[in-house]
């Protein structure tokens, strides 16, 4: 019996779909593998295509491609990138004519909220934001035991609280909203309740200085050769 298929773009090595620096390339969807969305989910593309034509979406793609492009510059021997993501951040936005900007962010990144607010400023933004610890909601009303605070038994330690920094977004309509290291599942709880547009600017990752991508580059190494031992 033949195992069910799924999408499993990830473990593809024809990349039809990626004829990058080909001009006279001719795609062949047959030439795919079996696991390809271009066959098992011809319904999504259709459905895509039909959001693309409307014209505040396809105003977006267009300038989101835009940012893409403008982040490259060809130089003599090949190609090289131009922005890290903070200039990304504030030129899209101005592509955009975003005015408003909102910021919701882990209270252990206090100082990069605080730096990232004065870089937007400086740059014509208004920007409104929201601590993850605001409203002060002790961890007992969630039913944490006391064991299972960071700070110990005895601390006084408010949990995170991202559905109201999705409420504050959602009261003060900010253009954009971005998210500046909320903690793994507090993220999918805000992405979940805001109704603002969002951008990730920071990924929380407390070992590596917030770069996930760290320990996915040691994998192979003896530090994070962990990662890919498989469990049973």
């Amino acid at each position: 019996m033949s195992k069910p298929q799924y999408p499993t773009c990830a473990k593809c090595v024809t990349r039809i779909c990626r004829p990058l620096g080909e001009p006279d390339r001719e795609i062949h969807k047959e030439d795919a593998p079996a696991f390809c969305p271009m066959k098992l989910n011809e319904e999504a593309f259709e459905k895509a295509a039909a959001e693309y034509r409307k014209d505040d979406v396809r105003h977006f793609a267009q300038q989101a491609s835009i940012q893409e492009f403008e982040c490259y510059e060809r130089v003599e021997g090949g190609m090289r990138t131009r922005f890290p993501r903070i200039e990304e951040t504030i030129q899209f936005a101005k592509k955009m004519g975003y005015k408003k900007l909102g910021m919701v962010f882990c209270g252990g990144l206090q100082n990069e909220a605080q730096a990232l607010t004065k870089i937007f400023e400086k740059k014509g933004f208004q920007v409104v934001s929201a601590c993850c610890k605001t409203g002060i909601v002790l961890k007992e009303e969630l039913g944490l035991k006391p064991e299972q605070k960071i700070g110990g038994p005895d601390s006084f330690e408010p949990m995170c609280n991202p559905i109201a920094q999705a409420e504050i977004m959602n009261q003060e309509k900010p253009d954009w909203v971005m998210m500046v290291g909320l903690c793994v599942g507090h993220d999918t709880m805000f992405l979940q309740y805001c109704k603002r547009p969002v951008t990730c600017l920071a990924v929380k990752d407390r070992v590596t200085g917030h770069n996930p991508l760290a320990a996915l580059y040691l994998s192979n190494s003896p530090y994070y050769g962990r990662l890919l031992s498989e469990e049973k």
